[in-house]
């Protein structure tokens, strides 16, 4: 007999977007990325967004390596619940050493970047294969895009605390004031994360059981199984083809979003020389625009659907991004502040960024196949790294040509292209050959 899912089980699940929301928006968009641009790649260098490149690279590579073993835990141990706890504390071990890092210290810097962010890819792995197991095909994009809402005020919480450590010393009277404080926030963010998790552990249930003759199956056994079952991925896509087709155009558009969410923080404090203070106060805003966002094209994807709603928000994203590269000549011509303008574009294009993701992991729940499902994350999870990989072709052409303006334009062509290759993908095919309706749980 199914054991019924409450809404506060539902809550705890979410509560794992609201913490690790945390290491995105402090970490990788807003404070670290901006603070290792600047402060700890040496001064002078040619190469600082490609440094930053680099690290989120060499993260998502080791992601891809270990996620075979990601989704064999998934679907062979029963005990993912466990392993996601265990992501989420080398995350947070690792967002708390980035304070042993000084200026000077890139490599050392990228080590624990490489560590915290590999962690906390992986741990999206584990809590996205539990999404199917509390929710029914047709509150799936709701559920999914309250985590994604919940997960954006999880930002502006701890937007908040770090804003209270970095912005109080003026780098340029009182650096070493200044790097003691951004190191002080990777620690306070590290603990964060793993407080605000808490409810997770406490209020989700573990649902899957060890496979026959995975009972005490160890790490080892079980990447050899996840070695099997991806050995076993092109058959899988044979059999799955518009599952796969969504998964290549989600890729190409995310690897427009990773570049946006990695990029942004830099390309705001050393294009439109926002402040500490006005970064900030963009991010804390964004967090209830994206939030709302997540919320209202949730709503909207259950009249819809997934596959539309998605294009809608990579029409906005286009849009957006594409104000931004304008920024000068909207500026000229309106004779208004650019600060002011892109604070305004950031705003509307920020909307979109939960939502796109969100009904992206509705899409792979709904065409992911009985008895798949875990596996199915974990190749969203592969594919969605792989879109890391491209975007951050970003830092490279930015650095290569002199220009992170121009280079904008890359990612406004990753939404175009991943926006053409989901048009042509025939959801409700999918649908049908993902074998239609699947077992229901009761919501109380």
């Amino acid at each position: 007999m199914a054991i019924p899912v409450r809404k506060r089980e539902i809550f705890g699940w979410a509560m794992f977007d609201f913490a690790n929301s945390s290491y995105t928006t402090v970490v990788i968009s807003v404070i670290y990325s901006a603070f290792f641009v600047g402060y700890i790649v040496p001064q002078g260098s040619s190469t600082r967004d490609s440094y930053w490149s680099l690290a989120m690279i060499l993260s998502t590579v080791l992601a891809l390596v270990l996620s075979p073993l990601a989704g064999a835990i998934c679907d062979f141990s029963g005990h993912k619940k466990r392993y996601l706890a265990l992501a989420a504390i080398v995350c947070s071990l690792g967002t708390a050493a980035l304070a042993l890092a000084g200026p000077g210290q890139v490599w050392l810097a990228i080590f624990f970047l490489i560590i915290s962010n590999a962690a906390f890819m992986l741990s999206e792995t584990f809590t996205g294969s539990f999404l199917p197991e509390i929710s029914t095909p047709q509150n799936m994009g709701k559920i999914s895009g309250l985590g994604w809402g919940i997960g954006y005020l999880g930002g502006v919480v701890s937007i908040i605390v770090a804003a209270q450590l970095v912005i109080v010393a003026d780098p340029d009277t009182d650096l070493a004031k200044f790097v003691a404080q951004n190191q002080l926030a990777m620690v306070v963010v590290g603990i964060f994360f793993l407080t605000a998790a808490l409810p997770t552990f406490l209020l989700l249930r573990n649902r899957s059981t060890p496979a026959p003759g995975y009972e005490n199956a160890g790490p080892i056994m079980l990447f050899k199984a996840g070695l099997r079952e991806f050995k076993g991925s092109l058959a899988v896509a044979r059999q799955y083809p518009i599952l796969f087709q969504f998964l290549a155009a989600f890729m190409v558009y995310m690897a427009g979003l990773d570049a946006i969410v990695k990029f942004v923080g830099i390309y705001a404090r050393e294009e439109v020389s926002l402040s500490v203070a006005e970064l900030t106060g963009l991010f804390l805003v964004l967090q209830f625009s994206a939030a709302a966002g997540a919320i209202a094209f949730g709503a909207l994807e259950g009249k819809i659907g997934p596959k539309k709603t998605v294009l809608a928000t990579l029409v906005w994203w286009i849009v957006g991004v594409m104000g931004i590269y304008m920024l000068p000549t909207i500026a000229e011509v309106t004779g208004a502040d650019p600060k002011r303008i892109f604070l305004v574009l950031g705003l509307f294009a920020g909307a979109g960024i939960g939502s796109t993701q969100a009904s992206s992991r509705t899409v792979v729940g709904l065409l992911a196949p009985p008895g798949r499902v875990a596996q199915m994350f974990g190749f969203w999870s592969m594919f969605s790294r792989g879109g890391t990989l491209l975007g951050m072709s970003f830092g490279f052409l930015a650095d290569g040509i002199g220009s992170r303006r121009t280079a904008v334009l890359l990612i406004v062509a990753f939404f175009v292209v991943g926006a053409v290759m989901l048009w042509r993908t025939d959801i409700d095919r999918g649908l049908r050959e993902a074998g239609g309706q699947r077992g229901r749980g009761a919501v109380a």
